[in-house]
């Protein structure tokens, strides 16, 4: 079974599909932490985040190893380093959309995707996960959620690592992360045509995933379901 989980920053994706996945027994990928860790290694060299060929360059030349840790989620090793955290600090958050715009590093992290999804059932989430990466996945999510809620999370998630931003500047930089996300050339941020939309603004993470798991296994009988599922 494949699963995608698509959708903005802070809506739930993360979360949601690590549960779900632990729910049926599938392995997890998050693959915005692949873009992330070459979004650290790239500040870490101070490459501009603009230059396409210097992106790649930084992409071809690390040891990205990703460890599938059950309910835990994902390990990110970075030529050797745990940086699982590291690459969830505000200054990668700012530019990672920057770096993820670049199509030669879309195309080449793309192919790394797609491998792991051909090695068996799996439940990845991300921006092209339903579109781009698995266009034929037996299920396909698009979480959404209000621009002040994604916010009020991060904060929140923020202030759990120790990190204090003003909520008003974090929803103006997940403004701007919609923006550049949703209208950039290569594999914008989109709902996938046979995608079913869940706006997780008012619900628990335990309700959201519940849902998943009824519409997955057919309990909830108010939702067409459309594509492979149909």
């Amino acid at each position: 079974m494949k699963i995608a989980v698509d959708g903005p920053a802070g809506a739930g994706k993360s979360t949601i599909a690590r549960l779900l996945a632990k729910h049926l027994g599938l392995r997890y990928l998050d693959t915005g932490a692949m873009y992330r860790a070459i979004t650290l290694e790239a500040l870490r060299r101070e490459v501009d985040t603009g230059d396409e060929e210097a992106l790649m360059k930084v992409a071809t030349s690390v040891d990205l190893n990703i460890v599938f840790q059950g309910d835990k989620g994902n390990l990110i090793y970075l030529n050797g380093e745990d940086v699982t955290n590291s690459i969830r600090e505000p200054e990668v958050t700012a530019h990672v959309s920057a770096v993820s715009s670049h199509k030669k590093l879309r195309d080449f992290i793309v192919a790394l995707q797609e491998q792991i999804a051909k090695q068996g059932s799996v439940v990845m989430d991300g921006r092209d996960i339903g579109t781009v990466v698995m266009p034929d996945a037996d299920w396909k999510f698009f979480l959404q959620a209000t621009v002040e809620e994604r916010a009020r999370r991060r904060q929140s998630e923020l202030e759990r690592r120790g990190v204090s931003l003003d909520a008003g500047e974090l929803r103006e930089q997940i403004r701007r992360r919609d923006h550049l996300d949703s209208t950039r050339e290569n594999s914008p941020l989109r709902k996938a045509d046979d995608a079913i939309e869940v706006d997780t603004t008012s619900l628990s993470v335990a309700e959201v995933v519940q849902k998943l798991l009824d519409l997955i296994k057919g309990d909830d009988e108010d939702v067409h379901v459309c594509g492979n599922n149909s």
